[in-house]
């Protein structure tokens, strides 16, 4: 095994080899900016010109019988994941094979034809982050980390604390301060490294890439081994299609915070496309953000490719990433597949959680509101065609939002406990 140490530059040392097929079919390490490859490992800049890593496979022949034959989970589509081919006897969280739901009520609402939720709510911790996590944790295992970290808006918190639970892994998470009490309570209960730092998510990111640099053997799930912990995210795509017949969406929204579930989920459909596995043909791809940290939204209406970082403020805490990683690939999967970027306000997102709960009984956070507001807005707008199906993704569920709405949601009425009552407040007529 090799100790995970990392420097600033994403150069390591390597104090042991890794076992063969650590990373099952994973072959190299590849520069998304200049395309130069280097070895697997707890690498995330390139060497040559410091541009991020992504992972690059030599695939098998893999049929969609196999996938099929394959557990309930994430693991189904091991063959086209960095995990080793005994990743099930490893003990991990299993997330996965969420529920895609027709959502004619909510289609009819919105005057959609053909509308699907992805519903990820329903994952171990109640967020897609499992996902992404269980990839991290593979490679957390293979590269023998000794600490399994990292600095998150929340849902990851509570995906790494489980995670690492499970694993017998020591874990620590890093929170801004302000984040949502529900999120805290939901790390705090798996883990006793919960830190949390004064300052907005950008500042705990790069506190953990300092981490990272200086302490040998931790594994941070969005820094060092960031690369292993994005392929998660193409699972996603990998069930809509499965889930869907074995064939890709016209039409997709994903929210947008790094940017990396947008763009992972772009790469799964093209993967699928390659290896034959649905049949090749256009879909269009929209992000969504909040109004409150749109630095996607704002370049992609400029019609610029420069990303300009902002300073959070929105209820959508998980979309509050003012510098995202990944927003310039999310540029080019929108832009190249005719899709669009969009924005909404808080008071936006709050009348979309409850119109998903009141019409198809979702309880969805800020994230998934956002999601949705953005999807009503293209439609509003002409820039979603309602004739072609589409798939929005709710990534997480809303109990861990519950200030988001807490205002606005409550009793009808409150009546003393006979039907005189109830007739005088008008509750018969509901």
């Amino acid at each position: 095994m090799s100790a995970v140490t990392s420097e600033p530059n994403g150069t390591t040392t390597e104090k042991k080899g890794l076992r063969e097929g650590a990373f099952g079919n994973a072959s190299a390490l590849s520069c998304r900016e200049c395309g130069h490859q280097i070895e697997l490992g707890p690498h995330y800049a390139c060497p040559e010109c410091f541009g991020p890593l992504e992972v690059a496979y030599d695939f098998p022949a893999v049929t969609r019988e196999e996938i099929e034959a394959g557990p309930r989970n994430i693991w189904r589509y091991k063959a086209l994941l960095p995990v080793p081919d005994d990743i099930e006897q490893s003990p991990n969280t299993e997330p996965g094979f969420t529920r895609l739901l027709d959502a004619k009520n909510l289609a009819k609402e919105l005057g959609i034809e053909k509308l699907w939720v992805k519903d990820d709510s329903t994952n171990p911790t109640n967020s897609f982050k499992d996902r992404v996590v269980a990839c991290a944790l593979s490679a957390a295992r293979e590269l023998d980390a000794k600490v399994f970290a990292c600095p998150s808006t929340g849902n990851l918190a509570n995906a790494v604390a489980a995670a690492g639970a499970r694993a017998g892994i020591p874990t620590a998470v890093f929170i801004p301060s302000n984040l949502e009490q529900p999120k805290q309570v939901n790390s705090a209960v798996f883990t006793d490294n919960l830190i949390a730092v004064d300052g907005n998510y950008d500042d705990v990111n790069k506190l953990a890439q300092e981490i990272a640099a200086e302490e040998d053997g931790w594994a941070f799930v969005n820094v060092n081994v960031r690369p292993f912990y994005a392929e998660g995210s193409k699972t996603l795509g990998f069930e809509i299609a499965e889930q869907l017949g074995w064939r890709l969406p016209d039409q997709i929204v994903i929210p947008v915070a790094s940017g990396s579930q947008l763009t992972k989920v772009d790469k799964a459909f093209k993967e699928l496309i390659k290896l034959g596995l649905v049949e090749e043909k256009p879909y269009r791809i929209f992000g969504a953000q909040a109004t409150g940290c749109n630095p996607v939204a704002t370049a992609f209406k400029a019609g610029v490719d420069a990303i300009r970082p902002v300073k959070p403020d929105t209820i959508a805490k998980s979309l509050a990433i003012g510098n995202p990683a990944d927003g310039i690939y999310v540029l080019d999967a929108t832009r190249s597949s005719g899709g669009a970027v969009e924005e909404v306000t808080d008071d936006e997102i709050r009348s979309a959680i409850v119109l998903l709960a009141r019409t198809e009984g979702i309880f969805t956070e800020t994230a998934g509101g956002t999601t949705l507001a953005v999807t009503k807005k293209l439609v509003e707008t002409g820039a979603l065609d309602p004739s072609l199906e589409t798939v929005i993704i709710n990534t997480g569920h809303g109990l861990k939002t519950l200030d988001a709405i807490s205002g606005i949601v409550g009793p009808r009425a409150t009546i003393a406990p006979n039907y005189d009552a109830f007739e005088e407040a008008g509750l018969s007529q509901a």
